[in-house]
């Protein structure tokens, strides 16, 4: 039985041009070979199988090559390979540096080549640092790396860094069907295409899956293989699942979700799917995005059919809900009707019946009709609509009439109320809301027996000293009617007057919002008390006083962390935010 080679060993480039999706890093490692300013240490940094190892190796025997030696000629003398995943201690680093003072025997130069140089010491880093910043002239260092923000800053300083990219969907593709060709598979480009998907960007990643499947289908290589051999949700479920959601038919596309569950898919597997199909064709449906569409020529032609379909709206919103479920998948109980529920949403989108009408609920005309009725005309009378009441009207309307608040309910429907000026001044309020319009007219009709004439309304002068004894007093009341939360408010600040205005000066915005919904019952008792019916309130917000009434985060772990010093210990071993 023939050794077998799998094709990442099998296939690994054997010079610059062979190297998949590199082209700029290839090209400048030739330019620099061939204008020698090739630099003496150099950091090929990228994920994983994407070329980085074996780019170092073919720099390794380009540099050594004068082109008299045979095909076979691997240098392997000249070429040092050492893995610091498990060579990372100071005495190995001590032993690289001791064989680097030795000039090579064949060839020109001597190669280091470090992978996975990130799983160095810090120790090995630094007893490294000399050598790498000034070796011999016949000693060149490739370091390799998949966490360039591992390796400490002198370091990256002393190297010219060279960053990989991923491998493209169809770069990928092309070096996969470049392979099937020589070994004589016939493979579907759509299976290509989801080998070098599932690859996310590794070219060894890639070959190691096309090994895999070529040995569960034999020598033709199609799509459903592929899918049933990777366990991924082909683009047909989406398909599928997508035009019962255009069509509303909740009932099948819940039986295909079962389905699909009971083939061993996860349900955050396909919902997530779903969200990127979604997307793909939001992409279809724009001539100047369509390259983003990372699928076959076959596949795209079903994305640019179905995206006709679905409205730009539809997608967006689509989107949303998927995307909105994936997040909660994880955090959820009942994890199967969180994705059943999403897709009822789904399909109910584009449903135009009674309960998604987005229209003012009004029953048509023709619905009558249809069932043989025939809807009677309503003449609608031309009534008032009372948008604001302010004093001046309610005055003027009840001179001639009783002082009862009958009297004054009933003046408010007059189709169009007489505009009465006092001081020279139009007053007029807006109203808001029902509710504030209702709140106006009880206090307006609690002033009726007040509230006389402006003109000849009490201002009899008071001190400060008399505002807070009556202030005090009504706070008391308060607290003996049980309305403690309104008497802390007023406690918090003690009122300051200035002509006939009193100034409070509150922390947070919340008590200002309360005291100003409450402040009419104070109001009329000072006002009374003091008689002087000129006495206005104002309140100001001080945002630097409310450090004196709450803690910050930051405070709060300061002083649990003074009283208990682990408390900060657990935070850094957690990595935890404040």
């Amino acid at each position: 039985m023939e050794h077998f080679v799998v094709s990442a060993r099998k296939y690994r480039p054997q010079t610059f041009k062979d190297v998949v999706g590199q082209q700029a890093i290839t090209n400048t490692l030739l330019n620099a070979i061939e204008n020698n300013h090739l630099a003496q240490a150099l950091l090929f940094t990228g994920p994983r199988g994407v070329g980085k190892t074996t780019c170092a190796r073919i720099l390794a025997k380009m540099i050594n090559s004068d082109g008299s030696e045979t095909g076979e000629e691997d240098f392997a003398f000249n070429i040092f390979e050492l893995d610091a995943a498990s060579n990372n201690s100071v005495d190995d680093i001590r032993n690289l540096t001791d064989q680097v003072r030795i000039p090579p025997q064949v060839g020109k130069y001597k190669v280091y080549i470090i992978d996975e140089v990130h799983m160095l010491s810090q120790a090995a880093f630094n007893a490294f640092l000399k050598t790498l910043e000034e070796p011999p002239k016949h000693c060149i260092f490739i370091l390799a790396t998949t966490e360039k923000h591992k390796i400490i800053p002198t370091i990256l300083s002393r190297c010219q860094i060279f960053d990989f990219k991923r491998i493209t969907v169809k770069d990928a593709k092309d070096y996969l069907k470049y392979i099937a060709e020589e070994q004589e598979v016939k493979a579907e480009d759509d299976a290509l295409h989801i080998i070098a998907q599932k690859a996310d960007g590794a070219m060894r990643d890639a070959l190691s899956i096309f090994d895999r499947v070529v040995s569960f289908s034999g020598k033709n290589l199609t799509r459903q293989a592929v899918t049933e051999n990777l366990n991924v949700l082909d683009y047909e479920t989406y398909f599928e699942s997508t035009d019962l959601i255009l069509e509303n038919k909740i009932p099948e596309l819940l039986l295909q979700f079962n389905n699909t569950l009971s083939k061993g898919f996860d349900g955050h597997h396909y919902i997530a799917g779903l969200a990127s199909h979604f997307r793909d064709l939001l992409v279809s449906k724009t001539p100047e995005t369509i390259e983003l569409l990372e699928v076959g020529e076959n596949i795209k032609e079903k994305y640019l059919i179905q995206s006709k379909k679905a409205s730009q709206g539809f997608l967006m919103q689509g989107i949303n809900l998927a995307n909105d479920c994936d997040l909660k998948y994880k955090t959820s109980k009942n994890q199967r009707l969180l994705v059943e529920l999403c897709l009822m949403q789904l399909a109910s989108i584009t449903f135009d019946g009674e309960k998604k009408n987005s229209k003012h609920y009004i029953i048509p005309a023709s619905y009558f009709k249809n069932k043989g009725i025939t809807p009677i005309p309503v003449n609608v009378p031309k009534t008032l609509l009372v948008k604001d009441v302010t004093t001046a009207e309610i005055l003027s309307d009840t001179e001639n009439q009783s002082d009862s608040k009958t009297a004054v309910l009933e003046s408010l429907q007059v189709k169009e109320p007489p505009k009465i000026v006092l001081n020279q001044e139009t007053k007029r309020l807006s109203g808001l809301s029902l509710s504030s319009i209702k709140a106006k007219k009880e206090h307006l009709i609690k002033q009726m027996d007040v509230v006389i004439d402006e003109e000849n309304l009490p201002k009899d002068h008071f001190t400060e000293q008399v505002l807070i004894i009556f202030w005090n007093q009504y706070v008391s009341e308060l607290q003996n009617n049980g309305k403690h939360n309104l008497a802390s408010i007023l406690s918090i600040d003690t009122p300051k007057l200035v002509g006939t205005t009193i100034h409070l000066e509150f922390p947070n915005a919340t008590n200002k919002v309360e005291l100003e919904r409450q402040q009419y019952d104070l109001m009329l008792f000072l006002r009374k008390s003091l008689n002087n019916y000129s006495i206005d309130l104002s309140i100001t917000v001080n945002e630097e006083k409310e450090k004196q009434y709450a803690y910050s985060t930051l405070e709060k772990f300061e002083k649990l962390k003074a009283k208990n010093p682990n408390i900060d210990i657990l935070r850094k071993t957690f990595d935890l935010d404040i």
